[in-house]
């Protein structure tokens, strides 16, 4: 990256019009070829972070392994007795076990890669005289930043102009009260953060309040936050319940397994007098008892499953929250832009006395052309706002070139909406005049209220607000005042506003809106719509989309009075939230945590964070939304499409039904194993039939199985027909665990049936062996395939696409067929070659463990009773 830093220059070929001080005024932006040129000489706009693990490092995690150790111990004693071939083999394995666990970091470290990119802070540029909003690691030195209120600095730049600027510099200097900036004068040089009337922002800054526009001067270790080295090097994320709860459950395995272990090598000892064996009898049980799949699959399935989810539009800041997605049971929704396409248009217009439908109209009628004059005064020249823009359009098509445009008119102070008073005044001064024109719009009751109506007048006027707003439309009231002064007044109380009109907007629901809404109440998800719109608006965008009971309503005034005790039995019946504020939000969050439910909330505004972070599941929009709103969130939607949240909780849940099946796969392999490493050392004239190169060839197809074909699953049918799992109910339950343990039991009897049998008929040990491992193989691969499912039959799962399975399932296939014909291997592995008839006989009774659970999926799980 260059050390390369500049002071504002003009010496771009770009040209964009961009309103700040109230004037149209020119700045000059960078062309896309000198972008492109300088990301080349300059590098990208990143700090130093935390390098990809390489072979080294991945080798030294599977060292710690506790499979690894066995190995190397099986490997050890097996040279130490003579047996080079065998020794030499096990410790081969462990390359290749080290070769699977590189594969594995690398396509979960590729996954994260993706989303590290798609989290990175965006930035507002102008290029080729557009705006453009690009990847924050791509500005460049000279880029023009357009700063908004809420958002991220992505570089350190000097403000060219700016109004009402204020800077949250806190990570840099450790002051939390927020700084003034300033225009630039083309001769202060920077300086290091900290102070007022500084015209320079840093690199990772907040802009908190006001707009402006500043040119990049410094990027990535070149900043003040590089300087100091404030890298990143990655969120250390606190353990989930689930790791916990399966962190407690393989230590309290491999405990179990110790204990076998060492009491197989005291009675192997005893029973045949060869304590070499019988550490290996010990080992090989210890190796087929200890899951250390779990860690592996849990990693794999959270890294995947947040990448997956990125494909459908929604990105996890929090891998907990894809464990909360499955336990969500309400789901808490901002109306604009969400459930609706945030595409606004002026739809009516009421002047105190008639109505006036743009839509149908192809002139305005004169009477309406002061409402739309004051409007577009009190927006924005190059608005970002939808309802300004939509007001910005339709003064252009019906007042362009008349006499109701003043391009002549500066801008000379703006009033902002806040959360006391919902309107924004701009005042104008007139040239060669002290007069000045005040404009302003907001909601229709703060309206009123600056323009001191009556009674009579709030009565009658709020009659034609809710005719408006009865049609599903967003309304606002515009006003105006004049005044002969030098000063300005600090409030816009001050002002004698004279009321002119209204204005309804409107907003068409998403098309996809409500069959989302009713997928949810099918998943036993409750929906509830938070709107700082009208209640009549509110709830006829509620009725419109599906809502249960939109007649019910609570307005933010309301809420106010209400009680916590109050507001938590309000909130049992009621979906529709009115006029409410962002702050209220966290009220809202607060009853229903407390009416034991499990929130999701949505939300984009820095005052959206205290609801997002206290909220179960905090969603941040990632179009509208700040970046305050995303860092507070646990998960980003990218196209702020109310849709995309349903089908988050439909991939949350398919993640969590895969991570199951993987589990009780894993519990159902193990058992025979177990059972199989036990049962002849029990019994002492019975020849022992697993040694650790069979538990070896066998986690070959266990861990792929495990983090390939279950992850790559699809959801079951009825995935959203089922209630949401209890947020306090174990991951891996009893139930599950019977059943999973279960299939086992019914794997290792079909397999000691087939190896008692073979005894009985007089076939040698070695050929024994090699039957029940045949058996055990087919049955493993059988047990992958059920279980891919709880709900289809076999001979369905087996037309359903999942291409790890061929891989898989064939890889198995191959290297048995290989094993079972090869006399090297068939010596390595103690076997002796199968008859035809033998292998078609282990086939068809490795097949055979499974039906009993067919049977039980035919009868309960067609009803939809879950495991």
């Amino acid at each position: 990256m260059a050390d390369k830093q500049l002071l504002p220059t003009e010496d771009s070929q770009s040209v964009n019009d961009l309103n700040v001080n109230g004037n149209l005024v020119k700045h000059i932006g960078l062309t896309s070829a000198q972008a492109t040129e300088k990301l080349r000489t300059e590098g990208s706009n990143s700090l130093p972070s935390s390098k990809p693990k390489n072979f080294l490092s991945i080798a030294f995690g599977v060292v710690k392994e506790p499979m690894f150790i066995l190995l190397v111990a099986c490997g050890t004693l097996y040279l130490v007795m003579g047996d080079m071939q065998e020794g030499l083999m096990l410790l081969g394995f462990v390359f290749v076990i080290m070769g699977i666990e590189f594969f594995q970091e690398k396509k979960t470290e590729k996954a994260l890669d993706a989303l590290k990119d798609l989290a990175s802070p965006r930035a507002l540029v102008i290029r080729d005289g557009v705006e453009t909003r690009i990847a924050g690691i791509d500005v460049v030195t000279g880029d023009l930043l357009v700063l908004q209120e809420g958002d991220r600095v992505p570089a350190d730049a000097t403000v060219l102009n700016s109004v009402n600027l204020l800077a949250d510099e806190s990570l840099l200097t450790g002051e939390p009260v927020s700084v003034r900036k300033i225009d630039w004068d083309g001769i202060v040089k920077n300086i290091q953060p900290g102070g007022d009337d500084l015209p320079f922002v840093y690199s990772g800054s907040m802009i908190v309040q006001g707009n402006g526009v500043a040119r990049v001067t410094s990027i990535g270790i070149n900043t003040e936050i590089g300087k100091i080295g404030k890298a990143l090097e990655g969120v250390k994320e606190e353990p989930t319940r689930l790791k916990i709860e399966m962190g407690s459950l393989v230590k309290k395995l491999t405990i179990i397994a110790a204990v076998l272990c060492l009491l197989v090598i005291i009675g192997y000892t005893i029973s045949r007098g060869s304590l070499a064996n019988g550490f290996l009898a010990g080992i090989t049980l210890a190796m087929a008892m200890i899951p250390e799949e779990f860690p592996v699959i849990l990693t794999i399935f959270m890294a995947l499953g947040a990448w997956r989810m990125s494909k459908k539009k929604v990105l996890t800041r929090n891998p907990s929250a894809i464990e909360t997605l499955g336990s969500a049971t309400v789901l808490c929704t901002d109306k604009t832009g969400t459930l609706t396409e945030n595409k606004m248009t002026v739809s009516k217009l009421f002047n105190g006395k008639d109505f006036f439908t743009t839509t149908k109209a192809k002139v305005l009628d004169s009477e309406f052309h002061e409402i739309m004059e004051y409007a577009m005064l009190s927006s924005q020249t190059n608005p970002f706002d939808p309802m300004e823009k939509a007001i910005t359009h339709l003064g252009d098509l019906y007042l362009k070139g008349t006499e109701h445009i003043h391009q002549n008119w500066e801008m000379i102070k703006e009033y902002s909406l806040s959360k006391d008073l919902l309107a924004m005044s701009r005042v104008f001064s007139l040239k060669g005049t002290t007069e000045k024109v005040i404009a302003t719009k907001g909601a229709p009751e703060a309206i009123f209220d600056l323009c001191h109506l009556d009674d009579e007048n709030k009565t009658r006027l709020s009659v034609a607000v809710e005719e408006l707003a009865a049609g599903g439309l967003r309304v606002l009231g515009v006003a105006k005042a004049k005044i002969i002064a030098t000063g300005l007044p600090e409030i816009q109380h001050d002002f004698d506003f004279e009321f002119i009109g209204l204005i309804g907007l409107s907003d068409p629901i998403r098309k996809n809106v409500k069959q989302a809404v009713s997928e949810c109440f099918k998943a036993g998800i409750r929906v509830i719509m938070i709107t700082g719109d009208y209640p009549v608006t509110a709830k006829h965008i509620a009725l419109e989309i599906g809502l249960v009971n939109p007649d019910l309503c609570i307005t933010g005034q309301e809420l106010q009075l209400m009680t916590e005790d109050e507001l938590c039995e309000k909130m049992k019946e009621t979906n529709v939230f009115a006029r409410v504020i962002p702050e209220q939000k966290l009220k809202i969050v607060n009853a229903l945590k407390k009416n034991n439910e499990i929130v999701a909330m949505t939300g984009d505004g820095i005052n959206d964070a205290p609801a997002l972070k206290a909220a179960n599941i905090g969603i941040a929009m990632g179009e509208k939304g700040t970046d305050v709103a995303r860092e507070a969130s646990s998960l980003v939607l990218m196209d702020d499409n109310f849709a995309s949240i349903v089908g988050a909780v439909k991939m949350g849940r398919r993640i969590f039904d895969n991570l199951q099946k993987a589990f009780g796969y894993i519990f159902a392999i193990h058992v025979p194993i177990a059972g199989l490493s036990l049962f002849p050392i029990l019994l002492a004239d019975f020849p022992i039939i697993l040694w650790p190169v069979h538990i070896v060839f066998l986690e070959l197809i266990i861990d792929p199985a495990c983090s390939i074909i279950f992850e790559a699953e699809k959801e079951e049918k009825h995935v959203m027909s089922r209630p949401p799992k209890g947020i306090n109910e174990p991951f891996f339950g009893s139930k599950k665990i019977l059943f999973s343990c279960l299939q086992g039991v019914g794997i290792l009897i079909i397999t000691l049936a087939v190896y008692m049998v073979g005894l009985r008929l007089g076939y040698e040990a070695n050929e024994v062996r090699a039957m029940a491992f045949t058996t055990l193989i087919v049955s493993n691969i059988a047990v992958i395939l059920t279980n891919r499912s709880w709900t289809d039959n076999i001979f369905q799962i087996i037309i359903t696409p999942n291409k790890a399975v061929l891989w898989v399932v064939g890889g198995a296939v191959f290297f048995l067929a290989l094993i079972l014909n090869t006399p090297f291997f068939l010596d390595l592995f103690q076997f002796q070659k199968l008859s035809f008839i033998n292998v078609v006989i282990c086939s068809f009774a490795g097949l055979s463990t499974i039906i009993w659970f067919e049977l039980y999926k035919l009868t309960n799980l067609r009803k939809h009773i879950p495991l």
